[in-house]
């Protein structure tokens, strides 16, 4: 993909509130409760955000796969956010199990495979596209996501009309993508997150995001995914390219080199904010759909129904 710094199209902001590992430790801000998440939803969707990518969290704020609380969450976005793009993080995050001072593990792949059949369905669903070793403080695990895996999941979402977000974190796994592309298992439009900066991961840098821009196919949409210090200065790059960016707790609490964000609402301003100053404007959850070649809004389910 050529980057063009002259593109003006608008741009689509995704908000991550909470993820998988750190919780209110890391910044009390943090929502974990789905009252909370909701809330903070709610306050990014009002500030410009289009996407909600969505995990959570058991009543003592660790990282849960059940699919109740998922489904509260959904819910609550659904009636309290009209239109926004609603996205469950396919790797849950790690479980501690022993306490947040050791190591934790990592989900196993049927409570992976899980959110597939969430009531209200999420407009999409993650696919990490490739097996690393994910490392996060004391914790480091093989991160297993086969291409053999990755089919089944694909067909479970083709299956009920879900569409997929791909999380690549190396060069390789933009090759993963395109060869099940070529394979015929991926068959709908490609949205592409390059997450940059996880420990096991592509590490943060301009070549390296550069070199996974050039990596990817003219006829997809994509957005930089940054980790702590880097966020800022790589997300800036990506909005003068044309590109997408995500913000949130997930990816960074702090707003400022050794200042806590007060909310998730204040990264979504601040990033409304730079790309307004590079002439670009902010894409409706309607526009973001069409331009992700996703359904319209009024035709998503808030309850059960056929695919």
């Amino acid at each position: 993909m050529k980057p063009d710094v002259t593109r003006l199209e608008k741009v689509i902001i995704t908000v991550a509130t909470t993820g998988g590992l750190h919780g209110k430790e890391a910044n009390p801000a943090l929502p974990e409760q789905p009252k909370d998440i909701v809330q903070a939803m709610k306050d990014s969707y009002d500030a410009g955000a289009s996407i909600a990518h969505i995990h959570a969290r058991d009543k003592s704020g660790l990282t849960t796969s059940d699919p109740t609380v998922y489904q509260e969450i959904l819910r609550g976005i659904v009636e309290r956010c009209p239109g926004m793009i609603t996205q469950v993080g396919n790797g849950i995050g790690v479980r501690y199990t022993r306490g947040r001072d050791k190591p934790a593990d990592g989900f196993t792949q049927a409570e992976r495979m899980a959110p597939l059949d969430l009531d209200p369905r999420p407009d999409m669903l993650t696919v990490n596209a490739g097996t690393f070793h994910f490392q996060h403080r004391q914790t480091e695990f093989l991160f297993d996501n086969s291409k053999a895996w990755n089919t089944q999941f694909i067909a479970g979402c083709n299956e009920r009309g879900i569409q997929n977000e791909f999380e690549v974190y190396d060069l390789s796994h933009i090759a993963n993508i395109m060869k099940l592309k070529h394979l015929g298992v991926v068959t709908g439009p490609m949205h592409f997150s390059m997450v940059i900066g996880i420990d096991g991961g592509i590490p943060a840098s301009p070549q390296n995001l550069m070199t996974m821009i050039d990596a990817l196919p003219d006829d997809c949409s994509w957005q930089v995914v940054c980790i702590g210090k880097h966020q800022m200065p790589l997300c800036a790059i990506v909005l003068a390219m044309g590109g997408n960016i995500r913000v949130g707790f997930e990816d960074n609490v702090y707003y400022h080199h050794g200042v806590l964000a007060q909310s998730n609402a204040q990264f979504v301003e601040r990033a409304v904010r730079m790309a307004r100053e590079l002439g670009r404007e902010i894409a409706t959850p309607e526009e973001a759909r069409q331009m992700m070649q996703m359904r319209a809004a009024k035709a998503q389910s808030t309850f059960a129904e056929a695919a």
